[in-house]
């Protein structure tokens, strides 16, 4: 194997998972707030809440598609294995986006009449975050392969763990959308955050240690990458970490702090990916498939890392300019619509 054969496909797997790392915490708290819909009836408070990412949620969903164009492009033996294996939870996730997306915009002009698009955000928006756990689940828990292509039933996917790990992200959603709200809002919509906050924190957490006990004892190669020595002494920073992490969001909820329950919201959140990528690296379909078996031919994926070093740069200068821009709280009858 050359040099450029070993390189580019760990450079392409550096930029999908930042660009989901980047997608699951930017989209994660506009879902997190339509999750959370239900949990204020009044229609001024809704008001607000969707003022904080109005202008920011359609740039969000960029890091999706750079997510699954780059696997696609990057790494099309493993693009033709997931989704064959994971096809309706995939559709149903594109189906909610798109329903909370057509929502969010007509839900202003609809008013008064507006009460079934309040429905369709708040339900795209929790149907979207339990069908990318849905995703996450049947991937960690293994796709058969034969000769090279997915070889199991349309509803591998459809187990305990997947359902688990589903309804655990739509709580860790719900936790960032409501630390956002912390951070941008003022009065009854901030007070109320910070009281569902504390307890998304705790219902997150008990997810995080329940999938750090099940994953182990279900899949022995992790178990074996986790507790095996000497890498369990340089794991070991990643659970103290998340305890940190957790104790700060706790502080920060009780103490109204405005900036530091999101931040750590967030940490927690990349500390669980980062667990599961330790969990599976460098596998992109677990067992069988790593990066450098997946990758497409050498030119094609030079070809379209070219035009990413291009975009990003510019992608990303303006995702930081237009959070800059619109920074601060937005007030009750504030808003960018």
């Amino acid at each position: 194997m050359s040099e450029l054969d070993f390189s580019l496909p760990v450079v392409w797997a550096l930029v999908i998972g930042v660009a989901v790392a980047l997608y699951v915490v930017l989209d994660g708290f506009d879902l997190g707030i339509g999750i959370l819909f239900p949990f204020f009836p009044r229609e001024h408070d809704r008001d607000q809440m969707m003022n904080t990412v109005a202008p920011f949620w359609d740039g969000n969903e960029t890091w999706l598609v750079l997510g699954g164009g780059g696997l696609w492009v990057a790494f099309p033996k493993a693009f033709a294995i997931i989704m064959p294996a994971l096809y309706l939870p995939v559709i149903v996730l594109l189906l909610a986006l798109i329903f909370r997306g057509v929502a969010f915009e007509f839900r202003w002009v609809a008013k008064p009449h507006h009460r079934w698009w309040d429905l369709a955000f708040s339900g795209g928006s929790t149907l979207a975050a339990f069908a990318q756990g849905l995703v996450l689940g049947g991937l960690l828990q293994g796709i058969e392969v034969r000769n090279g292509e997915f070889a199991g039933g349309p509803l591998d996917w459809l187990t305990p763990f997947s359902l688990f790990t589903g309804c655990a992200l739509v709580v860790g959603y719900a936790l960032i959308g409501a630390t956002w709200l912390a951070m941008k809002t003022d009065g009854d919509v901030e007070a109320r955050s910070r009281r569902l906050g504390v307890g998304l924190l705790a219902g997150l957490l008990g997810a995080i240690a329940i999938v750090s006990v099940w994953t182990p004892l279900a899949v022995p190669r992790i178990a074996e990458r986790w507790f095996a020595m000497p890498a369990f002494l340089w794991l070991a920073p990643v659970p103290v970490a998340t305890a940190i992490a957790a104790a700060a969001c706790w502080h920060g909820l009780r103490k109204r702090r405005h900036l530091m329950p999101f931040v750590a919201s967030v940490a927690l959140f990349l500390l669980a990916y980062v667990g599961l990528v330790i969990s599976n690296v460098p596998y992109l379909v677990p067992p069988v498939l790593d990066v450098w078996q997946a990758a497409a031919d050498p030119k094609s994926q030079m070809f379209m890392l070219v035009g990413v070093l291009v975009l990003l740069p510019i992608i990303l200068a303006y995702t930081a300019f237009n959070y800059w821009v619109f920074r601060g709280k937005v007030k009750a009858g504030e808003g960018y619509h």
